[in-house]
């Protein structure tokens, strides 16, 4: 049977059309006057559409939309906001003021998801949530970005519990034409396509756009008629559990999201990577690079490692993707043989050790080699992640490994309560959660009077209590619950309580069940009749995390007895919508993950820039967020090796720091019954998350640490045909050839028989031969550090040695480098002297076969 499809749109009246443009640009995800009109059309359907404002338009009456249309107070509403609209898609914004030279370069940022809001469901966890904040992010801050990933028709799966706790998924398809995308189309009105080859054969891929601000996210999608139903599947569905459909789905984010915008004439300067699911782009960029532009595979290489960055955003060797050679062969083996690769060199670039042929193919091992901008997203992630890919620069301290750090962020209007907007809006003026560049700003947040920031969080608990019930009671009337379980969940939580909010991916490592190890002592914290307290808690677990799923059976058991289930409630479905509701309403939010294995962590800035006082172990974002001013420590920061005895000893902090600390702090009232020490601390969380982890603040450090470095080194390597490139790939072969003849002969240093004091400068004086390599290609430095019993140093500082001319007398090749080193502190230190390459066009010179140490 032949189908002839057709769209049929909403007839909406001409006054109103307005309403469409608004609804077809997320910026209404950080507008609440845009989300007000809505919810003043119709409230109930508002929700019911999940908060997708495409679908609402569509299922309105038309007797509805006519008499909005009448609505004199409404559309001069309406008229407003469309102003305001249009005043923020004209704006100057601080990417063109401090870069006006690069404002019209392009940044390519390639993420698998995309949690931007609600109504666009692409995302399933923290990854896709941060790639939403950085979208919104650049688009404020007015950073050229264009943004590719894939268009999943079902998406994430949604969340159902069993009866007994067990975790069911639904997958629901999602209906495009309901929603704030666009099919791009050609000048004739048809759909733009192009192919991409899977194993010999061609499959279509049509291109959707989504505007967030100022910022294009294009989404691939081959869920077409011209493809068979196999490779219909590939934009199925979000993080399958197939490996095979997996690495299709990278292949397409990769190779297809750079074919995606070639086809749409869109050229960018330099490609982010946001994790490694995209690996592949920078073979494709090295591809058509030789093919297009006649470059060798060198000189191709040496025009894309400076201009792509690449963050991690795993902090455990095994949470690296890797794939079997076996499984890539089909796909990749002709790919990378047409533009002269061989599968044995592909192969090595995913591999620690290229001679490991039972190694996998590491996405990560292969964006670090060919990306010059590498990061972890904590301090603490940076320096995990360094040590853990420490053998990649195997000449190098682990703390020189070329990869720096870049703290998450949060985009506070996405996540601040609408309550605490009006707030800093009233005292402070509309500006002030605006201001890109205006993060010491948020010590005004001190001026606000107690009473009035309580009484706005108080009403933000009321609203999460009754969202919970109501959440509550749906859940159990679709579970078959009897009436009195339905009628009892109007009564669960109580509005006044001191309330832990706890809601993440539920991976054993984030550790949900660490409060509900010791059930006794639970018991007692909640029940206590004048200090009581309530937990609410949401997650997922992935469909074949079946351990994840048993954390969350134990949670729903105990919640269910009769002590608890007033007091504990745990909300199926983890999405925005919930995630919003938490945040904004919850006293304190709880966070335990095993220390290092959290890269960062965003939920806990979001909670406290709401003014909810975090309390977690000392890992990812809180070793930079923590002081005893803005909130609680679970431990010192320990790590452990035992896993069994971690969690049992991190149980008894946790519960300690509940009880003698949290819990009294929030009890203790002043006359007028406010909590004065508590509202203290949520200033100073609100000031410590609103200073240093906004997202605005963390695409401001990309665009200065990373983007704009790496366009200005676009600029230079693209001029005269690629000439700089060229230079440089023919610089590094001839270096390479010649650099197991240098030798570093000799270090001097006055005699060490009466040690130096703080304070002294130590005279080094190398001799190093160098052979045919010129002295102008290299740089001497001694490093200084810490000597431990292994003689292993630590603490390194490098010191760069002056070449001594003049009378000099010394065979042909050979050279002599003075410096000096100053004792800052007292200890054991070790000096040793290294050989680096030099040349003007490297964005860093840690080459790791181009390191020669005394």
């Amino acid at each position: 049977m032949k189908v002839k499809q057709f769209l049929v749109l909403p007839n909406l009246p001409e006054r109103i059309q307005r309403l469409r443009e608004l609804a077809m640009n997320l910026w209404f995800s950080w507008n609440w006057n845009i989300v007000k009109l809505f919810i003043r059309i119709d409230s109930e359907l508002w929700e019911k559409t999940y908060q997708n404002p495409i679908e609402m338009l569509a299922y309105l009456p038309q007797a509805k939309l006519e008499e909005v249309a009448q609505d004199e107070a409404f559309l001069a509403n309406l008229d407003r906001v469309y102003a305001d609209f249009q005043e923020y898609l004209k704006a100057k914004r601080w990417f063109e003021t401090a870069f006006p030279q690069h404002k019209d370069c392009k940044v390519a940022y390639f993420s698998c998801e995309y949690g931007i809001d609600t109504g666009l469901p692409i995302y399933s966890g923290g990854l896709g949530i941060l790639s939403g904040d950085h979208l919104k992010a650049a688009s404020d801050l007015g950073v050229p970005l264009v943004a590719v990933g894939l268009l999943y028709r079902y998406g994430y799966f949604r969340q159902f519990l069993s009866a007994d706790g067990w975790q069911q998924e639904r997958y629901e398809e999602n209906d495009w034409y309901h929603m704030p995308v666009t099919l791009e189309k050609d000048e004739k009105g048809n759909p733009i396509k192009f192919t991409i080859d899977f194993s010999g054969t061609p499959v279509y891929v049509q291109i959707w756009k989504v505007m967030v601000g100022i910022i294009p996210l294009y989404l691939l999608d081959t869920n077409i008629p011209d493809n068979s139903s196999k490779y219909r599947e590939i934009t199925s569905v979000l993080y399958s559990g197939d490996k095979d459909t997996r690495l299709r789905q990278e292949i397409l984010l990769g190779i297809g999201g750079v074919k995606a915008l070639k086809t749409l004439g869109i050229k960018p300067a330099v490609y982010h990577l946001n994790e490694g699911h995209s690996m592949f782009l920078l073979l494709e960029r090295i591809r058509s690079l030789i093919e297009s532009d006649h470059l060798t595979f060198q000189e191709a290489v040496q025009m894309v490692w400076p201009t792509t960055v690449f963050t991690s955003h795993t902090p455990v060797p095994a949470g690296n993707e890797t794939f079997d050679p076996k499984l890539l062969e089909p796909y990749l083996k002709t790919y990378v043989e047409s533009f002269g690769m061989t599968w044995e060199q592909f192969l090595s670039l995913g591999r620690v050790f290229p001679a490991n042929e039972n190694e996998p193919f590491c996405m990560t091992v292969a964006a670090l080699k060919l990306s010059a901008f590498n990061n972890g997203v904590s301090k603490l992630h940076g320096k995990v992640t360094r040590e853990m890919w420490h053998h990649l620069w195997p000449n190098l301290p682990s703390e020189e490994v070329p990869i720096k750090s870049i703290t998450n962020g949060v985009h506070l209007r996405s996540w601040l309560s609408h309550d605490m907007v009006d707030l800093f809006d009233t005292y402070f003026g509309p500006k002030f959660t605006r201001q890109p560049a205006a993060f010491e700003n948020w010590e005004m947040v001190q001026k606000i009077p107690d009473a009035e920031l309580w009484r706005v969080h108080q009403r933000r608990r009321e609203r999460l209590v009754f969202f919970g019930r109501k959440r509550l009671k749906s859940q159990l009337t679709r579970r078959g619950a009897s009436s009195f379980d339905v009628k009892m969940a109007e009564e669960v939580l109580d509005p006044q309580v001191l309330t832990i909010g706890f809601a993440r991916r539920f991976s054993s490592y984030k550790r949900a069940f660490l409060l509900f190890k010791d059930v006794n002592r639970l018991r007692k914290l909640i029940g206590n009749p004048q200090m009581p307290v309530q937990i609410v808690m949401a997650g997922k677990a992935h469909p074949l995390d079946n351990p994840g799923k048993e954390i969350i059976k134990h949670i729903l058991q105990v919640a269910s007895q009769d002590e608890f289930r007033r007091k504990i409630i745990f909300l199926e479905d983890y999405d925005i919508n919930i995630a919003r509701y938490l945040v904004q309403g919850v006293d304190v939010w709880l966070n335990n993950p095993r220390r290092p294995q959290e890269a960062s962590g965003t939920s806990g800035m979001k909670a406290a820039i709401n003014g909810a006082v975090n309390v977690s172990i000392l890992d990812g974002w809180w070793c930079e967020g923590y002081s005893p001013e803005t909130g609680f420590k679970i431990g010192n920061g320990e790590e452990y090796d035992n896993p069994e005895y971690q969690d049992m000893l991190e149980n008894q902090f946790l519960f300690d720091v509940l009880e003698r600390e949290v819990i009294p702090l929030f009890y203790e009232r002043n006359g007028i019954n406010l909590p004065y020490k508590w509202v203290t601390m949520m200033k100073n969380s609100i000031v410590m998350a609103g200073k240093q982890f906004s997202s605005l603040r963390m695409v401001k450090d990309y665009s200065n640490m990373f983007y704009v470095p790496a366009i200005q080194a676009h600029d230079k390597f693209v001029q005269n045909n690629y000439a700089p490139a060229k230079s440089v790939a023919h610089w590094v072969n001839d270096l390479s050839a010649r650099w197991d003849k240098i030798d570093i002969e000799n270090i001097e240093t006055p005699s060490m028989d009466i040690s130096p004091k703080v304070g002294d400068r130590i005279p080094v004086t190398m001799r190093v031969a160098l052979g045919e390599i010129s002295p102008d290609d290299v740089t001497v430095e001694v490093l200084a550090g810490n000597l431990n019993s292994l003689e292993q140093m630590s603490n390194c500082e490098s010191v760069v040695a002056a070449k001594l001319d003049g009378d000099v007398h010394l065979p042909s090749g050979q050279y002599l480098y003075k410096t000096e080193v100053v004792c800052k502190e007292s200890g054991r230190f070790g000096i040793a002297g290294r050989v680096m390459p030099r040349n003007e066009n490297l964005i860093h010179n840690r080459i790791p076969k181009l390191i020669k140490w005394w």
